[in-house]
C-alpha cells in the first residue's frame, strides 16, 4: 500500500498541508473539565507536547503545551495556564482510550514529571513503523509516506511560553496532534493494526 522509505527530495516535493479542522486553545482551568469530556467519546485520539526550547546547557523548560486530537477538532492545553490536573491526567490513565504519538518516551517523562500517573493504551508510531519494517521514523516523514503531504516544522523551535500564541504556532500545535492520528486511522484501515 505504501514504500517503505522516503528520500529528503520526495518529502520536499510534496504538497505542504496546514490543519483544516476547528483548534481550541484551552488556558482555562474551568474549560478543561468541557474539552477532557468531549475527547473521552473517541476510541482514539493523536497527541503531542511542546516546550520552549533551550539553548543553553544545562537549561531545561517543562512542557508549555499538551496537543490532542479528535477527528475534526484539536484541542490545545496551555499547561503554563491550566497546570496538568487529575483530570487531565486521566486522558493518558484511562484504557478505553488510546493514544498516539510519534516518538512518546519523553512526551511521557515530562508530563509525569509535572504529574506523576500511570499510562495506559498509550502507541508509539515509531514503533508501529519498526514493526512494518518501515526504513524511517519520525513525524514528517511517516506523514509524507502514509498521508502523502509534507508538514513545516518551522514553528518546533519557536516560544511556546508566550502569552499568546500566533496563528502559525497553532496551526503547527494542531497539525502535529492531528497527523499522528491521521496516520494510525489510514494504517487499521489497511488492516495492518
Amino acid at each position: 500500500m505504501f514504500e517503505k522509505d522516503i528520500s529528503k527530495e520526495a518529502l520536499n516535493d510534496l504538497p505542504l498541508q496546514r490543519y483544516e479542522g476547528k483548534i481550541i486553545v484551552v488556558t482555562e482551568i474551568d474549560k478543561v473539565a468541557q474539552a477532557v469530556e468531549e475527547i473521552n467519546r473517541h476510541p482514539v485520539v493523536g497527541f503531542d507536547t511542546e516546550r520552549r526550547p533551550s539553548f543553553n546547557k544545562g537549561e531545561f523548560h517543562s512542557i508549555s503545551l499538551l496537543q490532542v486530537a479528535i477527528p475534526e477538532k484539536a484541542f490545545l492545553f496551555r499547561l503554563k495556564f491550566t497546570g496538568f490536573p487529575k483530570l487531565l491526567t486521566s486522558i493518558f490513565t484511562n484504557s478505553k482510550i488510546k493514544k498516539v504519538g510519534v516518538g512518546i518516551k519523553d512526551d511521557l517523562i515530562f508530563l509525569q514529571q509535572i504529574a506523576p500517573f500511570e499510562p495506559h493504551s498509550m502507541i508509539d508510531l515509531n514503533e508501529i513503523a519498526a514493526d512494518l519494517a518501515i526504513k524511517c521514523s519520525g513525524a514528517r516523514k511517516l506523514t509524507g509516506l502514509i498521508l502523502g503531504y509534507r508538514i513545516s516544522k518551522n514553528q518546533q523551535i519557536s516560544n511556546w511560553d508566550l502569552p499568546k500564541l500566533s496563528d502559525k504556532q497553532l496551526n503547527y500545535a494542531a497539525l502535529d496532534a492531528h497527523i499522528c492520528l491521521a496516520i494510525y486511522q489510514k494504517l487499521a484501515h489497511w488492516g495492518y493494526l
